[in-house]
Order: structure tokens, then C-alpha cells, then sequence
């Protein structure tokens, strides 16, 4: 059942306080941004003074990180320490007076909050389109909790089933000779292997990691999820996949009725 976006903050104060709700308005026209906003306000709510935090990477992640600099700011966050899953992702936290650290000294994580690219009926994700997989899995996979935020496009009934990119990050070295393993070990689903490229002479993507990504593409299920991972990272070559299984513990999803609440 959907919570209805009016009522997701304890109080409206609250929400008005977000920037989220007029106070006299009886009815709101919500666009996508206000939904993004709303669903990673929502996610922020987990938050509490003291917690080591994974801060996540992308449109709606940069939104609840924006939104834990506010609450230190005011003060109704203190103590915070917080892990960012890229550089973006650690240059905003540093502009917005968030203390950072990294796993090293804080090998547990209390709470992470990101973002997903595909989310399956038992709440296994596609991360990676933007490019940050790698640091990304390390963080949240040292997590004791892991919200993710997405809208409920990403929702699909299979991993793979937007059609769309399931990266693997590479290391450059015979990065062909890897992609070509890579699509035979997915033959029967269709695979389809891509270089990940950007600009207009579609140079390589490099990642924070100085790695390649090579998108997979999928036209049928690719079967048990454990084996797949198994197979992918026992190729040389390959540094990580952006398959996050069993690694979520909540999923806000916000709709046009407003927001749902998966738990694990």
C-alpha cells in the first residue's frame, strides 16, 4: 500500500520545513523532482545522530545527502560520519560540512542510502550506470542497513528486465578479450557486450577506480543470480559486477500515489 505523499513526515511542520508541502494546499501537483525529493527525505528519516553513513551516488542520493547537511546544519543531526561512494559523491559531502571518513577506520556502516538502476521482486538490484559499482558495493555491502530509493519505473519483474545496461567494471588491459567472455558466459539470454564510452569521439569511460565498465544487455532472464555472479567474478579481467544481491534491507519506491515501503 502506498503512503500518500502528504503524510510521509511525522508532522506537516516537517514537511514544510523540507521545502515538500504548502501548507494551505489541500491538493498538490507533485513533478518528478518533488517525487525524488520526497522518496529521499523519506530514506533520511532512518538517519540518526551517531551513525557512520554510506552516502550514495546519483540524482536521488545527491538529494538525502544534500538533505543530512541541512539536519547537521540545524542541528537535529550531530555526530554524523559519513562514508561517500565516489569522488562526486565526496566532494559534495565535503561542501556541505559533513564529516567523512573511509572503511578503514570504519569497517562497519551503520546505514547506507543510494539509488538503483533495476530493482526485482525480491529486492536484488542493477547498480552502476553511473559509473561508481565498485565503491559503491564496498560501502554498502559493510552495511547493517541498506535503503534504496528509486522511482517505480526501476521496479522490473527480472534482473535485466529493462532492457538496459548491467555494468562490469574491467581493468583496460585486453578489455575485449574480457567483454567477449563476458557475453559467451550469457549467450542463451542474448547478451550483448558494450564498451561503455562518452563524449562525441565516444572515448572510454573511466571510472573513479581508473577501470573500463563494460555494459551487459540482456533479452531473457539470465537464470539464478548467485551462479551468475559466481561466473562473472571468476573472470580474470573483471574487478566487480553491479548485481547487489541480497544486500538491500528497505526500498522506497514513490509512484504517482505516493510512496511504498518494501522491507526485507
Amino acid at each position: 500500500m502506498a503512503i500518500p505523499y502528504p503524510h510521509f513526515i511525522a508532522t506537516e511542520n516537517a514537511a514544510m520545513d523540507a521545502g515538500i508541502l504548502l501548507p494551505s494546499s489541500p491538493s498538490v501537483v507533485f513533478t518528478q523532482d518533488d517525487i525524488k525529493k520526497i522518496a529521499a527525505y523519506k530514506a533520511v528519516e532512518y538517519v540518526e545522530s551517531g551513525m557512520v553513513i554510506g552516502l550514495g551516488t546519483g540524482s536521488t542520493a545527491k538529494l538525502a545527502v544534500d538533505r543530512i547537511g541541512e539536519l547537521l546544519r540545524q542541528g537535529k543531526l550531530k555526530d554524523i560520519v559519513g562514508i561517500p561512494t565516489s569522488k562526486i559523491t565526496h566532494e559534495q559531502a565535503l561542501s556541505l560540512g559533513i564529516p567523512l571518513s573511509d572503511l578503514d577506520s570504519h569497517p562497519v556502516v551503520d546505514l547506507a542510502i543510494d539509488g538503483a538502476d533495476e530493482v526485482d521482486p525480491f529486492l536484488n538490484l542493477v547498480k552502476g550506470r553511473g559509473g561508481y559499482l565498485l565503491r559503491e558495493k564496498m560501502v554498502e555491502s559493510a552495511c547493517k542497513k541498506f535503503i534504496v530509493v528509486v522511482d517505480e519505473s526501476k521496479l522490473v519483474n527480472y534482473i535485466g528486465g529493462s532492457g538496459l545496461a548491467m555494468p562490469v567494471e574491467v581493468i583496460q588491459f585486453c578489455w575485449k578479450f574480457t567483454a567477449e567472455r563476458l557475453r559467451r558466459l550469457f549467450e542463451e539470454a542474448g547478451c550483448v557486450a558494450k564498451l561503455r564510452t562518452f563524449g562525441e569521439k565516444e572515448e572510454p569511460f573511466v571510472t573513479d577506480n581508473g577501470n573500463f565498465i563494460v555494459d551487459l544487455y540482456f533479452e531473457r532472464s539470465i537464470g539464478d543470480l548467485k551462479a551468475a555472479s559466481v561466473a562473472i567474478l571468476q573472470l580474470a579481467g573483471v574487478v566487480e559486477h553491479g548485481m547487489f544481491l541480497d544486500m538491500a534491507t528497505t526500498v522506497i519506491v514513490a509512484g504517482e500515489l505516493g510512496l511504498t515501503v518494501k522491507n526485507k
